[in-house]
């Protein structure tokens, strides 16, 4: 990765970041704080303060494409297009050191990362070449910053899965960003021309749109990317819950990548800053499983490596600043083994509905759709799929990230159809009842856990 000042400082974004922050908070105090050139998903959280109040709730209705004609999902019908071969797991800030760059990268894959955005930085980085060359030995792939000269100028190899291009773009910039995508496919057929957007929170003048949606879909009209990418970081705290807005902005992902007929990434949060509280490891759960349940190909952490600045006093994210593991980093590697296997079973699935099902009741309606007869009373997210061979798939999470589910649950098809795709090998099993002396197939969910099922 280039070195993280160098990467602010060519892009621009520091300077957007403080002129957002100080519109909010206006201090001279604020000024120092922000002087840092931050990581653009950090930004987010500023704007969240002042929108997320006058968020509007997920209704029960199901989230479902709205597009009558989809595109071939393989995206085949542009020339050099990138096909994605595995589920992604990445994250923001690769580790910002020169030092025992081997062991930093085993780490990275030991922890059950699939990917890196940008390279390891220090103050004495090595050539790109080398380091995808460690990519290689660990099975990692790499998206690269481009630099000024672009895609002329920049490395390829096996380790090589595309090139990064921007980050939280206007919509006045997609007539050069389509042109940058478009000179990415021609001279590096199959690579990813990675592009990431706001966050539904962020306001019109940001957007350069009048509103989400809009800015959303122009982009993939107008860019036509080869993956959709946003950055959106949810409270949870007592006084504001962020969850319901997160996966607003999933539908919206989901709604226009299925349009397109292009996989869908979120960047979701892992660290304290600001108002975020420090994720508990049902809370990384809760954030990665909503994503999965909406039918996203790749999920990244922020961050891997703790940012140096004013603006991340507290550190926390999964390796501190100095390179040290953090609470995250164990977690991580949890939620990753399993994630990598659920991952896979949805990466060439199509959805086809996503439900909340909420305490009140809502069951009986919002299940009309899904393919799941009956779930009792509790709070959760139902993600239906169809799978590249016929069969369904569904996708049952716990909504609750501070107490764990029991569910009485009955899908659409016989009982003795019914698999489970395994979190700890991937293999198809027998659903296991989890309280057989009670009436009905009985679930066990840990706080923010989800559990596939296949049917027949």
């Amino acid at each position: 990765m280039h070195q993280w000042a160098e990467v602010r400082m060519e892009t621009g974004f520091g300077l957007r970041i403080r002129n957002r922050y100080l519109q909010r908070f206006g201090t001279m105090e604020s000024q120092r704080a922000i002087s840092f050139m931050l990581p653009s998903p950090a930004r987010s959280r500023w704007i969240a303060l002042v929108l997320a109040p006058f968020l509007v709730a997920l209704t029960a209705a199901p989230a479902r494409a709205q597009s009558p004609a989809l595109q071939p999902a393989d995206g085949s019908e542009i020339p050099g297009r990138f096909q994605q071969d595995r589920f992604a797991i990445g994250f923001w800030v690769a580790p910002q050191t020169s030092e025992r760059l081997d062991e930093r990268y085993a780490e990275i894959a030991n922890a059950g990362f699939t990917f890196v955005i940008g390279l390891c930085g220090g103050p004495n980085p090595e050539p790109a070449e080398l380091q995808l060359k460690r990519c290689e030995k660990y099975g990692l792939k790499a998206l690269i910053h481009i630099g000024a000269n672009g895609i002329a100028s920049a490395p390829d190899g096996p380790a090589v899965w595309g090139y990064s291009v921007t980050d939280e773009p206007s919509q006045k910039q997609f007539p050069d960003l389509r042109s940058t995508v478009d000179a990415i496919r021609k001279a590096r057929p199959g690579k990813l021309a990675y592009i990431n957007l706001f966050p539904n929170y962020a306001t019109k003048e940001q957007l350069g749109s009048p509103n989400y949606d809009t800015h959303v879909a122009t982009f993939v009209r107008e860019v036509r990317p080869d993956v959709l990418s946003m950055d959106h970081y949810p409270q949870f705290r007592r006084d504001r819950d962020g969850r319901d807005a997160y996966c607003e902005n999933l539908a919206v992902m989901r709604r226009e990548s299925l349009r397109a007929g292009i996989p869908f990434w979120n960047f979701f949060n892992t660290m304290p800053y600001g108002p975020h509280t420090d994720p508990t490891e049902a809370q990384l759960r809760w954030q990665i499983y909503s994503s999965l349940a909406y039918g996203a190909k790749g999920v990244m952490y922020f961050c891997y490596w703790t940012p140096r600045g004013d603006e991340f006093p507290k550190g926390g994210a999964i390796l501190t600043a100095d390179g040290r593991r953090t609470r995250h980093y164990d977690e991580a590697q949890r939620i990753n083994a399993r994630l990598k296997h659920l991952g896979t079973a949805l990466l060439h699935a199509k959805s086809l509905d996503v439900v909340r099902i909420k305490p009140q009741g809502n069951g009986p309606t919002a299940l009309q759709n899904s393919f799941v007869e009956s779930l009792n009373d509790g709070d959760y997210l139902i993600g239906s799929f169809q799978l590249p061979d016929g069969r369904r798939a569904v996708l049952i999470q716990n909504y609750e990230f501070a107490y764990s589910a029991w569910p009485t649950v009955a899908f659409k098809a016989p009982g003795s159809g019914v698999l489970e795709v395994s979190p700890k090998t991937g293999a198809l099993e027998p659903v296991q009842d989890d309280s057989p002396d009670m009436p009905g197939l009985q679930l066990s969910l840990d706080a923010g856990e989800a559990r596939l099922f296949v049917l027949p």
